[in-house]
């Protein structure tokens, strides 16, 4: 028989999935709500910060796409910590499981969603659930694998299940997956198509520390790794409160018009060949309550949508040839804000 965690569902229970997800029973009301997911994200970001020295900056942003129910892509080089991070935030959650997927050219779908297996025994088949049947998945060097195998993360990023010989499955929650590529080695390499950019909530990269927190990574380092003595700190259901707290953080609707002008923008920016679609105005709009909540807030700031901007909006477009990457995301933000200006105002509910 199939495992109980992993059922199967029918369409309609697949559909009931979705539009239940990160609900919590017993919730408490929505300022205490907004105060208990600041509480969570707080813990979350002092455990990791922790292991993943000097880039506290970065792993805020891993947490905020985590508590919006999203997914990330590092674009980085070998060695800067993508994996550490990645278990670093399982070990912080009580009871969840962390795999991790190395992209190859003979990597076939199945070796991501699972397949069925004949049990002699039982004269049945059995599935095997494959590596992305787990709380936090690191897909390492996604661009490695072919175009067919990177399509079967698709429907698990944005459904939160799979579907195998005709079965879907649902997926453990909390689920992240944490996509990484190599952003200078370009031989046998499958660049992600528009399609599937789209469904990661926002791409960043971790970069090489800087000298001071490079040594003390090596003496950290020095008998053993500090993942070994990183405790559990939240819960699965902490995870999931924070979620639905992030749900509930305020977004004055002059930040929402100020959202929906920037992605407009950016389809008529100069820079751009191909803008960004609605998909990039509700993840923007899910990305700045994230931060709010890390920066311990109950509302949204002006100030969250520009520092989130380029990690959200930044992949979700395509730039026209002749201008350096560096200075890309730049241009494009100059052109969206001076078609769109900053709206006054603090971002707080009114009284």
């Amino acid at each position: 028989m199939f495992p109980m965690e992993y059922p199967i569902l029918t369409p309609r229970e697949a559909a009931k999935e979705v539009a239940a997800e990160g609900t919590v029973e017993h919730l408490p009301a929505s300022k205490e709500l907004v105060e208990a997911g600041c509480d969570v994200a707080a813990r979350l970001l002092r455990n990791v910060s922790g292991v993943v020295q000097g880039k506290e900056d970065q792993v805020a942003l891993v947490i905020a796409a985590l508590a919006s129910r999203g997914h990330v892509l590092l674009e980085d080089v070998p060695g800067t910590a993508k994996t550490v991070l990645a278990r670093a935030i399982a070990l912080s959650i009580g009871g969840a499981t962390t795999t991790r997927l190395q992209c190859t050219p003979d990597l076939q779908p199945t070796d991501v969603t699972g397949l069925s297996v004949w049990d002699a025994s039982r004269r049945t088949f059995e599935f095997r659930p494959g590596p992305v049947f787990a709380n936090v998945v690191l897909v390492d060097e996604v661009n490695r694998a072919t175009p067919k195998t990177q399509s079967a993360l698709l429907e698990a990023m944005a459904e939160g299940q799979v579907t195998v010989e005709g079965e879907a499955r649902r997926l453990p929650r909390p689920f992240l997956v944490i996509a990484t590529e190599n952003p200078v080695e370009q031989a046998g390499t499958f660049p992600l198509p528009e399609a599937q950019l789209d469904r990661f909530f926002l791409r960043t990269a971790l970069g090489y520390p800087d000298a001071v927190h490079e040594l003390q990574i090596i003496q950290a380092q020095r008998r053993r790794h500090p993942l070994a003595d990183l405790e559990p700190v939240v819960t699965a259901g902490d995870v999931k409160l924070m979620q639905r707290a992030a749900d509930e953080v305020y977004i004055d609707v002059s930040l929402q018009q100020w959202i929906v002008q920037l992605v407009a923008a950016t389809r008529v920016a100069s820079v751009c060949r191909l803008g960004a679609s609605v998909r990039g105005s509700l993840a923007l709009d899910r990305a700045v309550r994230g931060r709010a909540l890390l920066q311990g807030r109950e509302y949204a700031t002006a100030d969250d949508v520009e520092e989130l901007f380029p990690f959200v909006i930044g992949h979700r477009v395509t730039f026209r040839h002749g201008l350096a990457a560096e200075e890309r995301s730049a241009q494009l933000w100059r052109e969206c804000v001076l078609a769109a200006p900053r709206p006054s105002g603090s971002g707080r509910r009114s009284t």
